[in-house]
């Protein structure tokens, strides 16, 4: 699967001025790809791939007014393990409490939440979340609101997505037992960040 370099990106000038339509383009392109795994939008799935993560970088870029290489290949770096290798899937995921006393209760509670987050493919098991491989992110005391997740696939996973298989995504920790059907857009969204092996 692509990856971003440095010909990937806009220098900082033509990103100001495409910027308006190219924000634009990535809203649209993000809104199947959020997936809310609960009824009240507390704990979300942000699927993320090349168009989501090069936004990202470019958005970097610009607020630190990053130009010079070493600081450009830094944000890649950081940024493209983000980016679904073909046989997996990558998400942001986000447990967004609006009220800050609820956020402390509910982020003790849910623990270990990051490795019970799961997505079904159809006629298959659960695959369970690969969590925040870039470091640790709870303590003995509470999660973090903010996890890095990747779901891996087995070939016929892979297959059975391409060919149309709905998916399926969830939680099952004792403080959050959810499961959502993806919608049509969102399943056709992720089938898209597969490849199907040679």
């Amino acid at each position: 699967m692509q990856k971003l370099d440095r010909n990937s990106l806009h220098s900082l000038e033509h990103y100001a001025q495409i910027r308006d339509d190219f924000r634009r383009k990535v809203i649209a392109h993000k809104k199947p790809r959020r997936v809310s795994l609960d009824e009240d939008g507390t704990a979300n799935l942000y699927f993320e791939d090349f168009l989501t993560m090069h936004y990202q970088v470019q958005e970097m870029l610009r607020v630190e007014r990053i130009f010079e290489t070493a600081g450009i290949e830094e944000e890649l770096e950081s940024y493209n393990p983000l980016i679904p290798d073909g046989n997996n899937w990558k998400a942001t995921f986000m447990l967004e409490f609006a009220d800050v006393d609820v956020r402390r209760a509910r982020l003790a509670e849910l623990i270990g939440v990051e490795d019970r987050v799961y997505v079904q493919v159809d006629g298959f098991d659960r695959v369970y979340a690969i969590a925040d491989e870039d470091l640790e992110r709870e303590s003995e005391e509470k999660t973090s609101s903010v996890h890095f997740l990747r779901f891996e696939l087995s070939a016929a996973m892979v297959r059975a997505v391409k060919e149309g298989a709905a998916i399926r995504a969830g939680a099952d920790h004792p403080k959050i037992e959810t499961e959502v059907t993806l919608s049509p857009e969102s399943r056709d969204s992720l089938a898209g960040d597969l490849e199907l092996p040679q």
